[in-house]
This record gives structure tokens, C-alpha cells and sequence, in this order.
């Protein structure tokens, strides 16, 4: 069912805008056909999922206006998992970013990035522990973790565990897992805020928080909003720190780990927002980075198990067919971009229960109202920032999605015994 389901949303008729052409000749909205055609969603199909992509057609828009202006074949694509959802980042948001996929304008050897997609190095530390700690015990851990000066790197930590949504899990391992785990799990998920601006490390992640980033990027002008990018030298310096970034984001969820649980095992640690190449960016999804054997977490709501799970290479070329993906790639000169997505879900997503698909896209002023049509079927909603709207996580809908699709192998089960969130 979950298949047929994809393949309506994801088929688009065939269009003469697959092929090469200049951009800058044609009518907005013949440039959002064009961005849409290279949007391969396996998202649920919800009012979230269907918000994600309609933002998102503005945001490979206008970045291929810039690959256009810069002499790169205009070909960005956004790949989603099931989790495909919005941002509730305003400044991603605005810059027409999606989330719970991959991005790419590149093959990963373009000197080109792009910094409208923030990346903070975001992840998860997932551990095993034999007996379940009290909850005021992990209180009075954090608290004394906070009130320690802590180093890594030259650079002072800043604990984030009050932050969006970052918090600590604790589960029970069910019984009947394939895998030999200890009793108790944990996962920490936190970033490295810390680096966001002008640090030892060096220039920052954030554009809006760096000065000597502001000096150093392009700021590209388009009729739907402007680009920052880096290239050349500048994106190297640019991804050499992002590296060093993502080392010090894992270093100090296990020094979290450790200063909280004290001996523990580690299982997993995976970053779920970030760069992985000069060309390609996660937001809210795992990447595969090894042959096979590792485990990645998927945590959906408090009340619901989270499971740990091995991810599986994707997409085949049969699951593409199915998909109605394969041609269009195809014709696109992307395949090869689909047939290594190799990503999954980190969790469930956000979900907006009150309101069923987009009914329009009012654009107006550098900035896009979206309307919405609602469950009960009386008025619209009318917005600009999700981020304002409350929101529900979703369930295990995203997991069998995965698994329908080839993405995960279930190892194991997870039983939640609470959450923590300062």
C-alpha cells in the first residue's frame, strides 16, 4: 500500500524542462516545475510532507539559478526519507530548505557549498548501561555537568540539553532483539552550538553568526531570494572546519555520556545534520557511511518504542521502478544520485493533524504564505513560519515506510522508561 501511495505523489508528467536550457528565460513558475521534477519524495504524504516539498521547489529553484550562473549544470535534487517534514529553523525555512533528506548540487567534487542549509553537526549518541538510573540522579548529573567548566579542542562546551529538540532517552531493551545489548539504552542527541560563530576551531557553521564568514561568502541575488555560498579555497577552509566540527559534536555527547552515566557501552554515534561532501547535506536523516554492520537509531515519541536498526543500501533499481522515480532520474542525468541515497529516518518527523495539503503558495514580498487546507473541512490556515504552529510527532508509520522501502533491517526493539528534557 505504502508504494502505491509514493508512487501517486511522486510521479510528474514528462516535461521539456529536463533538459538543458537558460533559466533565467523562463517564467517563475515554469523554474518551479522545473525544481519540482527534481524532488524525489518517499515522505507519508501528510500535510508536513506536503508542506516540506512545496517549500522546498523554491529552495532548488534558486539554487539553480546560482549552479546556472556559475557555469554548473542546474541539477540540484532533494531526496527524502519517510520522515520528510518541515524546519522549524525560520532561517532554513526561508531559504526554501525541506527536511528529512538529502540535498545535492554536486557530485561531491564542486567547490561550491552552500550555506542557506545551516549545518550544526547535529546527532545522536545511543549507549548501554546495566542498570536503569534514577531520574533525579541523571538531575544532579547534568546540573553538575553544567556547572564544570569543560574543554575540547581550545574550545569551552556549551551543553544544549535545553535546547529545540534535544533531550535524553532512556529505554529498555525488549526482549527477542537478534543483537546482544545491555538492559538499559540511552541516547543522548545534542549539536555544538558552541561552533555556530567565530571559535578556536575556526570561521563558524552559521553565516548570520560569523563575521569573517560574511566576508568571505558570495552573496548570489535570485528572483526567489538570496544564496550564500562559498567556493573555490573558501569552501575548502569551509569543509576542512566543518570536519573538525563534526569530530568535536561527537566528542562531547560521549563526554556527555560519560559524565552522566558514568561506564557505559557505546553503541552508536551518527551525525543526522550536517555535510558530507562539497556537494551533499542531511537534514534529519542518516547517511550510511560504512560497508554495513553499524547501528542507527530511531527515535519517535516518548510514548512510542524507538528501535535500533542496520541501514540497507538504496535505492535499487527494481525499488525505483516501483517508486516511478527510475525514468525520471534517468532523464534528469541523476540516477546515479538516487541509486546511492543511502540514507534513513532519525526519527518520526513532525506532523500537523489539524491540516490536510497545501492549497496554494501566496508569494508576496520576500515571503511565501502557505495555505492550508484543514481536516474539518471549514476555512484554511493561513502561514508563513511553521515554526509557530503546534505540532505532533509521528509514529511508527515512519518505521514500516522504511522498511517497505528497503532503507532499514530492524535489530532492535526499545522500550521507553522515561525521557529527560531540562
Amino acid at each position: 500500500m505504502f508504494l502505491k501511495i509514493v508512487n501517486m505523489v511522486g510521479l510528474l508528467p514528462v516535461s521539456l524542462y529536463y533538459y538543458s536550457m537558460d533559466l533565467n528565460s523562463l517564467e517563475d513558475k515554469e523554474l518551479l516545475s522545473r525544481a519540482r521534477m527534481h524532488i524525489f519524495s518517499t515522505g507519508l504524504g501528510d500535510a508536513a510532507s506536503r508542506l516540506c516539498r512545496e517549500n522546498t521547489v523554491y529552495g532548488l529553484a534558486k539554487i539553480h539559478l546560482v549552479q546556472e550562473e556559475y557555469g554548473l549544470e542546474p541539477s540540484a535534487t532533494f531526496i527524502s526519507t519517510p520522515d520528510e517534514t518541515v524546519t522549524r529553523n525560520l532561517d532554513r525555512w526561508m531559504n526554501g530548505v525541506g527536511y528529512g533528506g538529502k540535498f545535492s548540487w554536486g557530485e561531491g567534487s564542486d567547490k561550491i557549498i552552500f550555506l542557506d542549509f545551516k549545518p550544526n553537526c547535529c546527532g545522536a549518541l545511543v549507549g548501554g548501561i546495566e542498570d536503569l538510573p534514577n531520574p533525579r540522579s541523571i538531575i544532579k548529573s547534568l546540573y553538575e555537568l553544567e556547572s564544570r567548566e569543560h574543554v575540547i579542542e581550545g574550545v569551552p562546551v556549551e551543553w544544549d540539553f535545553n535546547v529545540g529538540n534535544h533531550f535524553i532517552d532512556i529505554f529498555r531493551t525488549a526482549q527477542g532483539s537478534s543483537l546482544t545489548l545491555p538492559e538499559y539504552i540511552f541516547i543522548i542527541h545534542s549539536s555544538a552550538p558552541e561552533l555556530k560563530g567565530e571559535n578556536p576551531l575556526g570561521t563558524g557553521l552559521y553565516y548570520n553568526r560569523s563575521p569573517s564568514l560574511q566576508k568571505i561568502m558570495k552573496t548570489v541575488k535570485t528572483r526567489f531570494g538570496e544564496a550564500k555560498i562559498l567556493v573555490d579555497s573558501d569552501a575548502e577552509e569551509y569543509y576542512k572546519f566543518y570536519k573538525l566540527a563534526e569530530r568535536f559534536s561527537e566528542e562531547k555527547r560521549i563526554l556527555a555520556a560519560k559524565e552522566i552515566f558514568g561506564d557505559f557501552k557505546l553503541i552508536s554515534s551518527k551525525t543526522h545534520q550536517g555535510l558530507l561532501n562539497f556537494n551533499e547535506a542531511v537534514l534529519g536523516c542518516h547517511f550510511i557511511t560504512s560497508k554495513g554492520g553499524d547501528l542507527y537509531s530511531i527515535a519517535l515519541r516518548p510514548d512510542l518504542p524507538a528501535y535500533l536498526v542496520e541501514g540497507k543500501k538504496s535505492f535499487s533499481k527494481n525499488m525505483l521502478e516501483a517508486l516511478g522515480f527510475y525514468k525520471r532520474a534517468e532523464e534528469l542525468g541523476v540516477l546515479k544520485r538516487l541509486l546511492s541515497f543511502n540514507c534513513l529516518p532519525h526519527g518520526g518527523g513532525y506532523s500537523f493533524p489539524d491540516m490536510v495539503a497545501v492549497k496554494e503558495v501566496i508569494s508576496t514580498h520576500n515571503q511565501r504564505y502557505f495555505v492550508m487546507e484543514l481536516q474539518n473541512e471549514l476555512g484554511y490556515k493561513i502561514f508563513s513560519n511553521p515554526g509557530e504552529l503546534q505540532f505532533i510527532y509521528r509514529g511508527r508509520h515512519v518505521v514500516v515506510a522504511s522498511i517497505e522501502l528497503e532503507l532499514i533491517e530492524l535489530k532492535a526493539k526499545l522500550i521507553p522508561e522515561y525521557v529527560l528534557k531540562i
